[in-house]
């Protein structure tokens, strides 16, 4: 066995490949970049490195500093783990090169099907049946365009290289197709070094399943079954679930056999997932399913893979990458039970799915039988704009997928996030939803149910509100009595203007806030020992104990299903997987310079200006696209927020801007 190894990422994915080095007795390296120096992967790790600044540019994906601490450190292999170098196959060579293993597919592999275009190709030739579309290599606009209306729409835009749903769109009609093929080949630039591009036919209803192949050097090749991806939204996977709901063993054979035949077909080393699409019309049928493409690398969603297995898939690496035989034969391989996998992300289902940033005021998962947590992060980080924004993977197993499910629902139901906005109510409706649960769903399930899932603008929560204005008030309370008891020994003033004590009725004292940002008029008054919360422009009150026995701090909040966490100098409210952010307004906090920017367009989150559509004098139509910021490895059109003129376009394109900067200003033709 390889005595050491250096994990060339960071995240999630750097803390389970330290978990399996562990176990097998292997020395364990981080490398890290500056914003990761307190991170929870290089606090597991027996030794780490700097490695450059922030930007994966600058250190994360540059190949010779990597290289470089693999031999001062005399690390034995790499495991490239997934994105970043993982595909790299110069990386794979570089390894080479240096007398290192490379814990993946040789490099020529990585090459082969690095490329949807000649993967597709080599696909072909080993009789896997593919989508019809353009795989060649012409780029001409017009010429794409002109593909595109042969193969007929819908269509579907990809990136040659790279994968994880960046570079492609979906284009329904001719007049949405330059704009697609534009932003699409611009964030595969961006992404993967690689503008080009090819168009196929989108498949109605399609389910996304794919197959976990493994080889070893010594020629034998597996399948370790499929995993259903098709609950996914821009192309990034949501949940993933083995085996696939529907699956029959005829069709199990013919996509394991397929996935075996393209490993084999370019001398596969290593794990390795072959990706299809299939038309879920009729249910799923053997003569129904397309190869997409396949993936040189261990996946994000292999936890399932591993439930259903008991395999430990990245020590299967270390062994294989050892020179070891696979211990089994595809007949010795069983599934058992079901698992199901959710990815809880820092962002906002409500604004878009909108990444979010900032530090994790709390995180805490449930402990549970057959509930797996795989996360890079801890309570105090800081999600950070520079890479993806995913907290953890939420892991659920049991006997059949209703039970998996039920897990699932019930951990993510007590998982508690505080600081950045994040998915979780959003998963969780979607764990519950009927037509999900009874197997009835595609690659646009999520598309066509975003109001049902509450990813659309929600009511504020006055529940939250009201729970959020208590402690804040409780704290106000408190910060008078220990001013008092500091300098009159005296804790029972009833004339103190704050604690709302009169003789008679209900004393009510003005509390205004700032609720995610935007003000808001409370009311806190006290009445027979209690504590009533109003928040009137929603018509809601209710009533929390007081006790003043013992420690006077004590104040119970509102029995409202919320957990209160203190934090950023406010409260943030979490109740039933939504967050609220309570705060009291400062009258002299308000900016009376931007006070009236009704038609400023802000950055939502710090990121780089990729293009500008519009300059000062033109007139734009509400919802029209203005710029494009890229932020977390992804593209968010900016638009206007209502018709007018353009008045001020206040950054270029290519400059990295801070959240909240002002970049485009429209004046409303109603001002």
């Amino acid at each position: 066995m390889l005595d050491s190894v250096l994990i060339a990422n960071r995240g999630e994915i750097a803390c389970r490949i330290i978990r399996s080095a562990r176990k097998l007795g292997m020395r364990t390296i981080a490398v890290h970049s500056e914003a990761d120096s307190k991170a929870l992967f290089v606090e597991m790790a027996d030794e780490a490195h700097p490695i450059g600044k922030a930007p994966a540019t600058e250190s994360y994906l540059v190949v010779d500093k990597i290289i470089e601490v693999a031999k001062t450190s005399s690390a034995a292999c790499i495991h490239p783990g997934y994105g970043f170098l993982s595909e790299r196959a110069e990386f794979g060579e570089a390894c080479e090169a240096n007398g290192i293993v490379f814990v993946g597919p040789p490099a020529s592999a990585i090459r082969a099907m690095g490329l949807k275009d000649a993967a597709k190709a080599l696909a072909s030739q080993a009789g896997v049946p593919i989508v019809p579309g353009y795989h060649g290599s012409r780029q001409e606009p017009d010429f794409l365009r002109q593909k595109a209306y042969e193969i007929g729409y819908p269509v579907l835009i990809k990136a040659v290289a790279g994968g994880g749903g960046k570079g492609m769109r979906r284009v329904d009609k001719a007049a949405e197709f330059e704009a697609a093929l534009e932003s699409a080949q611009r964030e595969a630039a961006s992404a993967f070094g690689d503008p080009r591009v090819l168009v196929e036919k989108y498949v109605l209803s399609p389910r996304h399943i794919e197959i976990q192949v493994f080889a070893d050097k010594h020629g034998n090749v597996v399948h370790l079954f499929e995993r259903d991806c098709s609950l996914q939204r821009r192309h990034q996977k949501v949940i993933e679930e083995a085996p696939a709901p529907g699956m029959t063993a005829q069709m199990r054979a013919a996509m394991g056999k397929a996935a075996v035949e393209a490993a084999r077909a370019v001398g596969y080393v290593s794990a390795g997932t072959i990706e299809f699409i299939a038309d879920g019309r009729e249910g799923l049928r053997p003569d129904r399913f397309y190869f997409m493409e396949m993936n040189t690398r261990l996946q994000v969603e292999h936890p399932v893979t591993e439930a259903i297995t008991g395999l430990d898939l990245v020590e299967l690496q270390f062994r294989i990458a050892a020179g070891e035989r696979l211990p089994f034969g595809q007949h010795e391989l069983r599934m058992d039970g079901h698992a199901v996998e959710a990815r809880l992300y820092a962002e906002d289902p409500e604004k878009g799915f909108l990444p979010s940033t900032g530090k994790l005021w709390a995180l805490r998962f449930p402990d549970g039988e057959a509930i797996r947590i795989d996360t890079g992060v801890k309570e105090g980080d800081w999600v950070t704009p520079f890479y993806d924004p995913m907290i953890a993977k939420v892991i659920a197993h049991g006997a059949t997928r209703d039970e998996a499910l039920d897990k699932l629902s019930d951990a993510l139901g007590k998982t508690a996030v505080a600081g950045p906005k994040t998915n979780l109510a959003f998963l969780k409706g979607l764990c519950d939803a009927p037509e999900f649960r009874a197997g009835r769903f595609d690659t646009g399930f999520i598309d066509a149910n975003l109001g049902a899932l509450g990813a659309v603008e929600q009511r504020l929560d006055a529940a939250a509100v009201a729970a959020g204005a208590a402690r804040l008030h409780q704290r106000l309370v408190s910060e008078a009595f220990d001013v008092v008891h500091r300098t009159q020994g005296n804790l029972s003033d009833p004339w103190n203007d704050e604690d709302g004590f009169q003789l008679l009725g209900e004393r009510r004292v003005g509390v205004p806030l700032l609720v995610n940002g935007a003000r808001l008029e409370t009311l806190v008054g006290f009445e027979a020992g209690e504590m009533i919360v109003h928040v009137p422009d929603f018509g809601f009150s209710t009533r929390a104990a007081l006790d003043w026995s013992g420690d006077y701090r004590r104040l119970l909040a509102p029995d409202l299903d919320a957990e209160l966490i203190d934090g950023d100098g406010a409260v943030f409210v979490l109740r039933h997987g939504r967050q609220t952010h309570v705060a009291r307004f400062d009258p002299f906090a308000v900016d009376l310079e931007h006070i009236d920017e009704g038609g400023t367009v802000k950055a939502p989150m710090h990121g780089k200006l990729i293009a500008v559509f519009v300059q000062p004098g033109d007139r734009v139509a509400k919802g029209q696209r203005l710029a494009i910021l890229e932020a977390m490895k992804m593209e968010h059109a900016l638009v206007a927020p209502a018709a007018g003129a353009v008045v001020e376009v206040a950054v270029e394109p290519g400059a990295q801007v801070a959240e909240g900067a002002r970049l485009i200003v429209v004046q409303p033709d109603d001002a």
